[in-house]
């Protein structure tokens, strides 16, 4: 069986992008919490963020031309596969303290892993991206390990 990952491809991993830093208000986190059907007064309020709220605030803004036939924005911090069906593999998030508003977080993501598997139709690449948030003090908010495949 042949491999889908070069050299190349494989010297990514490890890789960074830049930090990305936002400010949490409270009118956001309120915006949110009606637009995911939230039912705590905590979180319609805007006292504290709900558990995915962070997902959207680090999303990059671009115009419809930059995003795929499927709405989604191209990942710049991943290399260029040689498939291009993208498919959920999951995320594993451990929260270490809530998010409130005034919060500044600061985001770094790195891509941490790559790897192939043989599918039923196929082989399979996986990557893993990890993002840690942090507060602008460097207080740990959380850690998000996101696993994509690519069939």
């Amino acid at each position: 069986m042949s491999s889908l990952l070069t050299p190349e491809l494989l010297a990514q991993v490890g890789k960074s992008g830049p930090r990305q830093t936002e400010l949490v208000t409270r009118r956001d986190i309120r915006k949110y919490a009606v637009a995911t059907g939230q039912r705590q007064r905590r979180f319609l309020d805007g006292d504290e963020a709900p558990p995915l709220y962070y997902i959207t605030l680090f999303w990059p803004v671009v115009e419809l031309g930059e995003l795929t036939r499927d709405g989604v924005f191209v990942d710049r911090l991943v290399p260029d596969l040689s498939l291009h069906k993208a498919m959920a593999g999951g995320i594993k998030v451990e929260y270490f303290r809530a998010i409130r508003p005034g919060d500044v977080l600061v985001a770094s993501r790195t891509f941490t892993n790559l790897y192939e598997k043989q599918g039923a139709s196929g082989l399979l690449i996986f990557y893993e991206v990890v993002m840690q948030v942090t507060t602008e003090q460097g207080e740990p908010v959380l850690t998000e390990t996101a696993t994509r495949i690519m069939r």
